[in-house]
């Protein structure tokens, strides 16, 4: 059967990727590469079978590893998965001309909004540390501020770092996913081999570079502390990245409005607070129209104050001084050096906010494409940055008092209230660019297990991207009118918007350089270059900015390290709670013990228990059976699990495997979610898609089963020996050559074997065989059905921890305080299925760590 074949039978499920010739990871011991994958559950024991199939064992993870070529691929997700319509495509695919001017105006908008407004103030705080005594002054801070737009914002992030996306998902949490995804470098031990059988998983060929990433990969693997480090570095970056989300709006709307200084000389720094104040509150409360329908409004608006930023840094150049272009020779920096030495190293942090916003260029790529981005950039933001401060500086050639409002002094003043007027809604427009990037952030780091759960709005039905968290909005604004309130100066709030933009940008070009080594496996040169250039630059600009932290700016390292805390504790907890719950499992052989009825009375229906446990029978089940007079004939224990990708296809959303013989008709089910992907389905639907997912797995087991036979076997369900094989549309069989079961025979004790199961006489013929296993494949959905009619009910085990009491103080005062509060306040993970009271049942279990 050829591949194309198979795809067409299986409704084309399977990936480019599926039909070529890959490299993988395989055990020594291992005899298939997808054995892994059959329907399996682990047990307590390091192997065992339970209805004649290999089950995984608890210590796959510790096997030695070697790399091999395999052939085409056929994953058993394929054909277990659901197919159902409306498989995720890449949102800017086939984008028409019309899309792609609509794209760019929406970019403009929401991505370059920031380090658009970035002129408005750039020159005023440098000027504040370092005031000027001549023109080489202008010249040498002009030339400070052009060589850090083309170093960070073009150079590192536009043609690089946006590069490091997860699948077009941006922002420091999407990075560590992808490090995640290529080496086990997640402290939640939730991994399954079957993970990496999902489509977006990818590894390259041999290489002298792979090698080294191996080397890598395997030295980050096996330390703990690493693990830990990297962790601590992403969520440094995420806390900076929100704080970054509150300092943002502060500054880039008391920075424009304090424009009506310059137009009306009567006017207060106490009401240009008031105004900002009345301006933030009207920003947040439109938060939540979504990105693309705001984009849209506000784009036009954008386009108009980049012209507006180009045309009047022209009007200067050509009025004043056209000589400002000599700023682009580097040797004006070592003069302003010379000259100022200990202010200017000052007013590197003020130089430094000409570059904000370009995190939120990596940040928001879930929003635009990564073309979109660097093509706006390139063609329309850059020229306007670098002409308006081309004409600020030629302004303040001849008018060196001026540098207390530079943007709106140089404004010619037939066009100030105009260009006010734009630079208040730009500056408003900016403010959005890193809230919709600290959504991001947040949505991603809670999937990932390291924040806790809240209410996500998707403001867009086309881009699953586009998201809104109402909690964190109001606590964004909440916290940008106490930093507007208490420090009434931009120039300390542009201290501590460098603090926060510096912390960010640290972390990712540590992050993305490792990247360059374990993923993109490029030249050691280019990423020794990399790392020092960027992060040798950012350790200079943030000492800089660490010596006036004591104006006021310390409010947002507080502010971030509380955020951090918040984290750490929640993933410390998360990981305490799991690893109680796999050590705290079900034992197989006490199943096997009560029977098929399980010690109490099978009453009608399905109970779906949900659990967070990837392996084995949670300790929770046993609960339920001790607790309650009667369990469901059929129960499925369901785990929705998140995994390391933007985005799991449909239809390769549900994972089906049998626990114990047919006859206890229990299943496990997990549902796997990436970090990107959108849980929109009540309660009816989900219910709909699992148990045709359920029925369609039962067909497929059912049809394996009745081609593996070649007449040399036991006639026993425990045991199997034969090659896979597949039917072709035309009804031709063809074998793949490789084992589809490994021979399992088990020396330890007799397994049970199934009630259902029956001694074959000798003799028996094909006919009979196929016949027996029909009725037994339709008895069994008739089963499903039946229990389907009788009712689905929603078993929820709610498993708290408590420190124990010989633990540390400390521990105690975070598990059972800190963690116990986050938890108690957090949403629950089977809120968003809307399920009715009536189909809940709960039971409490309390584990001591």
């Amino acid at each position: 059967m050829t591949d194309e074949g198979f795809e067409r039978e299986n409704g084309g499920l399977t990936s480019m990727e599926s039909i070529e010739s890959r490299w993988v990871f395989q055990g020594e011991d291992d005899l298939d590469i997808d054995s892994g994958d059959r329907d399996t559950v682990d047990g307590d024991d390091d192997s065992t079978t339970c209805n004649g199939m290999e089950l995984e064992s608890d210590d796959e993870d510790n096997v030695e590893q070697k790399l091999i070529r395999t052939g085409p691929r056929i994953d058993s997700f394929d054909v277990e998965a659901l197919e159902v319509p409306g498989v995720q495509k890449n949102d800017f695919e086939d984008v028409s001309v019309g899309r792609a001017i609509l794209l760019a105006f929406q970019t403009l908008g929401v991505v370059f909004g920031d380090v658009g407004t970035s002129p408005l103030y750039t020159f005023s705080v440098m000027f504040s540390k370092a005031p000027v005594n001549g023109n080489e002054d202008v010249l040498g801070a002009l030339s400070l501020v052009l060589y850090t737009l083309i170093l960070v914002p073009l150079v590192k992030y536009v043609l690089i770092v946006v590069w490091a996306n997860d699948d077009g998902e941006g922002g420091t949490f999407a990075l560590y996913s992808l490090l995640c995804r290529h080496a086990k470098v997640n402290l939640l031990p939730n991994q399954l081999r079957s993970d990496a059988r999902i489509s977006s998983f990818r590894l390259k060929v041999p290489s002298p570079e792979l090698e080294r990433s191996l080397k890598i990969k395997e030295r980050l693997e096996a330390s703990l502390t690493l693990k830990k480090l990297l962790l601590m570095l992403v969520l440094v970056g995420t806390s900076m990245v929100i704080a970054d989300g509150v300092v943002t709006p502060a500054m880039s709307v008391m920075s424009a409005v304090g424009g009506l200084k310059v137009g009306l000389s009567g006017v207060k720094q106490d009401q240009v607070v008031m105004i900002s104040v009345a301006c933030l509150v009207v920003l947040f409360s439109v938060q939540k129209y979504g990105t693309s329908k705001v984009g849209l409004v506000v784009g036009p608006a954008l386009f108009i104050w980049f012209c507006s930023l180009g045309g009047i840094g022209v009007y200067n150049l050509i009025k004043y001084d056209s000589h400002v272009w000599r700023a682009f020779n580097p040797v004006h920096i070592y003069y302003y050096f010379k000259r100022n030495s200990t202010k200017a190293w000052y007013s590197l942090g003020g130089c430094l906010l000409c570059a904000t916003g370009s995190e939120a260029m990596f940040a928001d790529l879930c929003y635009f494409s990564v073309r979109s981005v660097q093509l706006t950039f390139m063609f329309l933001v850059l020229p306007c940055l670098l002409l308006g401060y081309l004409g600020q500086a030629a302004y303040l050639m001849e008018n060196h008092a001026d540098t207390t409002q530079a943007f709106f002094s140089s404004v010619p003043s037939g066009a100030f209230w105009p260009v006010f007027l734009i630079a208040n809604i730009a500056a408003l427009i900016a403010s959005r660019a890193m809230t919709t990037a600290t959504f991001s952030c947040i949505k991603q780091s809670t999937a990932l297990g390291c924040f806790p759960r809240l209410k996500i709005v998707h403001t867009s039905r086309k881009f699953m991207g586009q998201i809104y968290i109402p909690v964190m909005n109001w606590f964004l604004l909440a916290l940008s009118l106490v930093l507007v309130c208490s420090i009434s100066s931009i120039y300390e709030i542009g201290n501590a918007y460098a603090i926060a933009e510096l912390g960010v940008m640290m972390m990712t070009t540590i992050l993305v350089t490792i990247v360059m080594l374990l993923i993109w496996q490029i030249n050691i040169l280019i990423v020794l270059s990399f790392i020092i250039i960027f992060l040798g630059l950012e350790l200079t600009f943030f000492s800089s900015v660490l010596w006036s932290v004591g104006d006021g700016s310390w409010i947002i390292l507080v502010f971030a390290v509380v955020l951090f805390l918040i984290m750490y504790i929640w993933n410390y907890g998360s990981k305490l709670k799991y690893e109680t719950e796999v050590k705290k499992k079900m034992s197989m052989d006490l199943l096997r013990e009560l029977g098929p009825n399980l010690g109490t009375i099978r009453a009608p229906g399905i109970g779906l228990l949900y659990n967070e446990l990837a392996k084995g029978i949670p300790a929770i089940f046993g609960h339920f059976l001790t607790t309650l007079p009667a369990v469901h004939s059929m129960i499925i224990f369901v785990c929705i699990k998140y995994v390391p990708v933007p985005v799991v296809p449909q239809n390769e959303r549900f994972l089906f495997r049998r626990v114990c013989p047919r006859s206890y008709h229990i299943f496990r089910c997990i549902a796997r979610y990436g970090y990107k992907d959108a849980r929109k389905e009540n309660h009816h639907t989900f219910e709909q898609l699992l148990i045709e997912s359920l029925e369609k797995f039962i067909r497929r087991e059912a049809q394996e089963r009745s081609l593996e036979s070649d007449g040399d076997c036991s006639d026993s369900e425990e045991e199997y020996s034969f090659s896979r094989v597949l039917v072709a549309p035309n009804g031709s069989v063809y074998s793949l050559g490789i084992p589809l079961l490994a021979d399992f025979r088990d020396t330890g004790k007799a397994v049970m074997e199934e009630s259902t199961s029956e001694e074959l006489k000798p003799g028996t013929s094909s006919e009979s065989l196929v016949s027996e296993a029909e009725q037994s494949l339709e008895k069994e959905l008739s089963f499903i059905r039946k229990a389907k009619e009788s009712g689905v009910v929603y078993l929820l085990g709610h498993g708290d921890i408590r420190a124990r009491k010989n633990s540390w103080f400390i521990k105690k005062l975070i598990i059972n305080y800190f963690y116990a509060f986050l938890r108690k306040n957090s949403r629950r993970g089977t809120a968003n299925l809307s399920v009715p009271h009536s189909h809940l049942v709960q039971v409490g279990m309390q584990y001591m760590v």
